[in-house]
């Protein structure tokens, strides 16, 4: 199944059921479901801000189970609807899921279903893409979440091609954000797709937020720590790892550095991040040779050195595994396409207006985060490390850190 631009004409022609409408937006909530995402979609599509030149959507708050729905602190929330009323949506939001590693309720994923079958378009927030994946939505295209949960979406619904370096992903009628703010991102796009550039702006400007933002997970994925372990014994282990990963040093090494046993160190890293410690390990020193092959003139046996690899072959295997290259082609399609990301960037700093893009107006942009098949996903190596699976795949086509989401 291709998802180039040029090869979407099934999800383009998709219409909708007549008892559903284009400017209805349902909003599925789920017990657990942390508040700040769950807020996202109420406020971009919830709020009346015509007066600001921003299109109205009728918005449809959805309980997806029997409440009350508990939240952060305790909340409880009482949702208006039920299930019966994603039957009318146009669009229906899922901006998170209470657990990673729990089936969603049944209902629910029948609900989904039905939306996408009548033409509905689909969004996951964060992890809410768990929801989209358990109820087969996403099988066979491209996808992201949060990052720290992108290999435990990736193992766990291994059809779906994960890459946890985009900020969102839009697949035509099925989309997915990151974490957090990138659920805010997702939702200024879909206003863009919807009604154009303008009115994105005008919304961006009154939430005080970038009309679009520039990059992808990837400066936060190979440096940040998760909140789940901010606080946690591991979390110095894993900021040491991050800060010496030119060193030589294995799971072993880290395992002792947190006075466990390796065993114990295995699990306790798992049950904290959904992935192995060494999958891990090696997902970082990828990230940190594309790091240097983006950046610095370095030989490709330099980069594996200052990369902790053992040889270059251990480093073009890896690398290829996970990104469906060699570090050379990598680099080379990289530096191919800086002059023209130059020019864009160039152009959008200079352009006139209150909220330049990198896309004329007036008009939705093209529908982004189309890929490519190639060998394996990022989001697949983080779950399968070291073990070529052989399976199809989609990888970015050699973008930009500031063409990967949104353009």
């Amino acid at each position: 199944m291709s998802h180039d631009s040029t090869a979407a004409p099934e999800a383009a022609a998709r219409k909708l059921s007549g008892r559903r409408r284009k400017e209805i937006v349902a909003v599925l909530l789920f017990s657990g479901g942390p508040i700040f995402e769950s807020s996202i979609p109420l406020s971009v599509f919830g709020i009346d801000r015509q007066d600001a030149g921003v299109p109205r959507y009728r918005l449809l708050v959805c309980a997806g189970e029997e409440g009350p729905l508990r939240t952060t602190g305790g909340l409880e929330l009482s949702a208006p609807h039920g299930l019966e009323a994603i039957s009318r949506a146009g669009t229906v939001v899922v901006p998170a899921w209470r657990s990673i590693t729990s089936p969603p309720p049944e209902e629910a994923l029948d609900a989904l279903r039905r939306a996408h079958d009548e033409g509905a378009r689909i969004v996951g927030l964060c992890t809410g893409a768990f929801v989209l994946a358990a109820a087969g939505l996403l099988d066979g295209r491209p996808a992201t979440t949060h990052w720290m949960y992108a290999p435990t979406l990736a193992k766990r619904y291994p059809s779906v091609h994960v890459d946890p370096r985009e900020l969102f992903v839009d697949d035509g009628d099925v989309l997915t954000s990151a974490g957090t703010a990138a659920g805010i991102d997702l939702c200024l796009h879909i206003v863009r797709t919807d009604h154009g550039n303008e009115a994105a702006g005008a919304l961006a400007r009154r939430l005080v937020v970038p009309p679009r933002r520039t990059g992808g997970q990837e400066r936060y994925l190979d440096r940040s720590l998760p909140e789940e372990i901010g606080a946690d014994p591991l979390a110095e282990v894993v900021a040491w790892a991050l800060e010496h990963l030119h060193e030589q040093f294995d799971v072993e090494t880290l395992a002792a550095r947190a006075y466990m046993s390796r065993r114990t160190f295995d699990r306790r890293f798992r049950s904290l991040t959904g992935s192995a410690p060494l999958q891990w390990l090696i997902t970082q020193r990828v990230l940190q040779a594309q790091r240097l092959l983006e950046t610095s003139d370095y030989s490709v046996d330099e980069v594996a050195g200052r990369c902790g690899f053992r040889s270059p072959v251990a480093l073009r295997g890896h690398f290829r595994r996970q990104l469906g290259s060699s570090p050379a082609a990598y680099r080379a399609a990289y530096r191919a396409r800086r002059p023209q990301a130059d020019r864009a960037s160039a152009e959008a700093d200079t352009a006139p207006g209150p909220t330049p893009t990198l896309h004329p107006e007036p008009g939705p942009v093209p529908l982004q985060a189309r890929r490519t098949p190639a060998t394996s996903s990022v989001g697949q190596a983080l779950a399968t490390a070291s073990a070529d699976n052989g399976r199809e795949a989609y990888v970015p086509r050699a973008t930009l850190p500031g063409q990967r989401s949104g353009t």
